[in-house]
């Protein structure tokens, strides 16, 4: 018990850094947009206690804004969190099996961009048994952070010129991308590059889907070529 305490020490010691300052500024931005967009300082904060996910947060604001119903606001909002069923499904099965429990059921809520990308490129280099109480510690550092930052977001917007705003909301989207770089995963790598390149194409002719298409488009192609020099290396080494 002590030995897992200290993971989960060591965990949230590795998240008070750049990973929390990161996220802490993402959620500055957001907090201030929501001020700005006419929500009040309770439901803008809620947001990121309860749904903890940048992206479906925004979506959320701007479709309220635009007094959208329920079930839009509902589906619009869950389709920004499908990206969670593949994190879920790489990250939770590298946990040992008896280490399982209904404790799953709300770590789940922990798992988001940053504390997912830095597991994936840190678990390799840990032993099994570490990766869950590692986990616990490094995400709940990242949750619990994300709610005073948006309130105090939220209380100094219009002390910040609005592009920085703006632009504090997309830090954590660069350092995720910046950390999955060091993951030497060569379809991971592929993807990135395609997705540099496709996603400003793209936007260009369809703005609305342009996230959706970069995906779809960047990550077949990566998963094609990968499979295909692997394949090719495999051939190569048998004859």
């Amino acid at each position: 018990m002590g030995l897992e305490r200290t993971i989960v020490l060591k965990g949230a010691k590795d998240a008070f850094g750049a990973p929390a300052a990161v996220l802490f500024a993402g959620m500055l931005g957001f907090g201030a947009m929501g001020k700005t967009n006419g929500l009040d300082i309770w439901v803008t904060s809620a947001t990121s206690f309860f749904m903890f996910a940048l992206p479906g947060q925004v979506v959320l604001i701007e479709m309220l804004v635009l007094q959208a119903s329920a079930l839009t606001i509902a589906i619009a909002v869950t389709l920004t969190a499908a990206r969670f069923l593949t994190m879920c499904l790489t990250l939770f099965p590298q946990f040992p099996e008896k280490q399982r429990s209904p404790w799953y059921y709300a770590l789940v809520h922990l798992v988001a961009m940053t504390a997912w990308a830095i597991s994936m490129r840190d678990f390799p280099k840990m032993k099994p048994d570490e990766r869950l109480a590692y986990f616990t510690g490094f995400a709940f550092v990242c949750w619990a952070v994300s709610t005073p930052a948006t309130a105090l977001g939220f209380m100094l917007a219009g002390e910040v010129p609005r592009y920085i705003n703006l632009g504090l909301v997309f830090i954590n989207p660069l350092f995720f991308l910046l950390t999955f770089t060091e993951v030497k995963v060569r379809a991971n790598q592929i993807a990135i590059v395609l997705g540099a390149i496709a996603g400003p194409l793209i936007y260009l002719y369809s703005p609305d889907y342009s996230l959706l298409y970069t995906g779809l488009i960047g990550g077949t192609v990566a998963y094609g070529v990968d499979r295909y020099l692997r394949q090719r290396k495999t051939q190569e080494s048998s004859s």
